[in-house]
């Protein structure tokens, strides 16, 4: 029996329910309810159906986009916190709103964006990014601007995947940068993490960048699975035994996450939420075991998937469109649209810019590209195995 961590979660009244700007509590939804609606009623919720998770769609339209993986990882998200007897709500709404700053091309993009940023002595985060969009570039409500998200969830966008120093980001003081985030945040990274490397396996197969061959002989994880599924039903098409096997793999991840998680938090005696906030580490891991496999697995991912020749040409001109438009606005922040033009002079341009940029989708900004360069041919296609 799995021990549960009710008493650690975070209730649906208290601090973390607090909004910068007051409103009426609602009868029928709890405060992080509401914040679900919130963050999938927004434009840049909205957008992320046409941001890269990793393929474009010059690959297939079947592939993920940022929003499908974004609904893959909330779903693994939920079920972990019910079997821990967690905030549901919270946990859900974490992560809905998890990838929400990412810019277009996916990390091939925010690396290009970071780059350009340093140039002028600054850098670009999505997790940071994110906190702007909710608290500042959602413009919806005639009471205030930004989505007057909960504190709660406001602080697991920062702190869901990392920690931020207080001397390095006074800014984010109000985020008790001192202490742990809650379990509710701390689930998303790795329900990000169970949800990524399944669904690259999968999407790589269908790509035809991978083969299953290669993933048997590379997976550790994945043929602990599929070598039983061979010899149980050798006639079986190879496409379902995969699929088969890589369902198994998911629920052995979460399964390990869920299990180590409640053992972390039962063996230090963590019995309330401060006690989570103050713990030596972080409570929501794997066990030493599966974590094993699963950096086995991401190295694999890492060195025939996302660094692979079909992919670099891809990555390549993504950064140089980013880097090219980031230069043509940098060079007359009067080009933008003129509620960022103006903008420019408060905040600075480069930030500014890469704000713009950040909420594109991959169409729109290659759109733009081509009609301020007159280049057409594009990402023409994958690169030739």
């Amino acid at each position: 029996m799995i021990p549960l961590a009710q008493a650690c979660a975070v209730p649906d009244e208290g601090p973390l329910s607090r909004r910068r700007f007051d409103e009426p509590a609602q009868p029928y939804r709890t405060p992080f309810a509401r914040d679900r609606a919130r963050v999938i009623h927004s434009r840049a919720f909205r957008r992320l159906a046409g941001k890269t998770q990793v393929f474009t769609e010059r690959y297939s339209d079947h592939f993920r986009s940022r929003l499908t993986h974004t609904m893959e990882v909330a779903q693994i998200a939920r079920s972990i916190a019910v079997a821990l007897g967690l905030n549901q709500d919270l946990t859900e709404t974490l992560a809905l709103v998890h990838d929400i700053g990412h810019p277009p091309f996916g990390h091939a993009g925010e690396r290009a964006l970071d780059e350009a940023m340093q140039e002028h002595g600054l850098r670009f985060d999505h997790n940071l990014h994110a906190l702007r969009i909710v608290d500042h570039f959602e413009v919806r409500y005639l009471g205030f601007r930004g989505l007057n998200l909960t504190l709660g969830v406001r602080e697991g966008i920062i702190k869901h995947s990392r920690d931020y120093s207080l001397a390095e980001h006074p800014e984010l003081s109000e985020f008790f940068l001192d202490l742990y985030p809650p379990v509710e945040a701390q689930i998303i990274d790795l329900a990000d993490e169970i949800a990524y490397l399944t669904a690259d396996l999968d999407d790589g197969i269908e790509a035809g960048i991978l083969s299953l061959q290669k993933v048997r002989g590379g997976v550790e994880l994945f043929e602990r699975y599929f070598a039983p599924l061979e010899r149980e039903h050798p006639e079986a098409r190879d496409q379902l035994k995969f699929n088969e096997a890589l369902r198994r793999v998911l629920h052995a991840l979460v399964t390990d996450l869920i299990e180590h998680t409640a053992l972390q938090i039962r063996e230090h005696g963590l019995n309330n939420l401060d006690a989570i906030r103050s713990a030596p580490a972080r409570v929501c891991q794997f066990s030493p075991a599966m974590e094993s496999l699963r950096m086995a697995t991401k190295r694999f991912l890492y060195e025939n998937l996302y660094l692979s020749a079909d992919l670099t040409g891809a990555h390549e001109e993504a950064s140089a469109v980013i880097h090219r438009l980031f230069a043509w606005w940098m060079e007359d922040p009067s080009r933008m649209p003129a509620s960022h033009a103006a903008m420019a002079a408060e905040s600075g341009a480069a930030r500014v810019v890469a704000d713009y940029i950040a909420g594109m989708t991959d169409a729109y900004i290659l759109q733009l590209y081509r009609e301020l360069t007159g280049e057409t041919r594009l990402y023409p296609g994958p690169v030739s195995s």
